[in-house]
């Protein structure tokens, strides 16, 4: 695969449900066709803004059948494969149909706190194994251990198909080593929005974004921009957005984006427990930033 696919901006997508509790697979197709139409330049597939941990692996494959369905080769695709079992990883490789998949997203051991002597073994294991190339997620705040930059440099060395890390740490510093000293052909992504324009500026090549969810052309007019050297339209849009990322996450990912997404009326906002909707007051300010934001 060219790894210049991966570059720019690529969406974490939500998997919306209905008020059941079961898939909602017309509001997934009008969530792909808005994404699509709204510039963005891939599509990620089941990663944690999709709930992938309470979604089955039969509806894992059939949300992903959804979206290949109406992207019709358009975007490249990333699919979210991670967990604590590093065999039963390999595994899922073999049991998920991933034909028009173009890369696999997996987040670092969660729980386990590997050492990191363990995230290298395990990221072996799955380069070994994986039909395609794979994309490190490092995100500390939900698997409670940092890849360190030593580690992730190790990985890009020593692997040709680790083709990039989303970085969700929020350590700058860590995040401009490897911006620094990782291979020409080795990807850093930003993994949250709010530092996305920063990394950028330092040489990041591109987001997995939450917040593109439902804002994809201004998120990606920021990208762009600061792709391009173009500071002064990238810090107006990184500007314009900025207030509405921290209430987005205040009560939980994916809550925020979902219900922003329902007063867009793409999506409802339901989640699959232990998630729950945000509060009340929480989806009036967000609301509101929206309507600012869409002004």
């Amino acid at each position: 695969m060219e790894i210049n696919k991966l570059k720019g901006l690529g969406v974490a997508m939500v998997t919306p449900f209905d008020a059941q509790g079961n898939l909602d697979l017309a509001a997934l197709k009008r969530l792909t066709t808005f994404l699509i139409d709204g510039g963005v330049d891939y599509l990620v597939v089941q990663g944690t803004t999709g709930e992938s941990p309470v979604l089955t692996k039969e509806e894992k494959q059939v949300t992903l059948d959804t979206v290949i369905e109406v992207n019709q080769g358009r975007l490249p695709i990333v699919f979210g494969i991670g967990g604590n079992n590093t065999l039963a990883l390999v595994n899922d490789f073999k049991s998920y149909d991933l034909k028009g998949v173009d890369a696999i997203l997996s987040a670092s051991p969660y729980y386990n706190k590997p050492t990191q002597e363990g995230i290298y073994q395990h990221y072996k294991m799955l380069s070994e194994h994986s039909p395609l190339p794979i994309i490190v997620y490092n995100v500390p705040g939900r698997t409670a251990s940092n890849i360190l930059p030593e580690t992730t440099l190790r990985l890009a060395s020593d692997f040709q198909n680790i083709v990039a890390i989303k970085e969700a740490s929020g350590n700058m510093e860590q995040i401009m080593h490897l911006i620094q000293n990782s291979p020409s052909d080795f990807l850093v992504i930003s993994g949250d929005d709010a530092i996305t324009l920063p990394i950028l500026a330092c040489g990041g090549d591109g987001v997995i974004s939450v917040i593109g969810n439902a804002f994809p052309h201004q998120f990606k007019t920021m990208v762009a921009a600061a792709m391009q050297d173009n500071m002064t339209v990238a810090r107006a849009e990184h500007f314009r957005v900025l207030p509405i990322i921290s209430h987005l996450f205040a009560e939980g990912n994916p809550g925020g984006i979902k219900a922003v997404l329902e007063h867009l009326e793409i999506i409802e906002a339901h989640l699959r427990l232990p998630l729950v909707p945000v509060s009340y007051a929480r989806k009036l300010e967000l609301i509101e930033l929206t309507n600012l934001i869409n002004d």
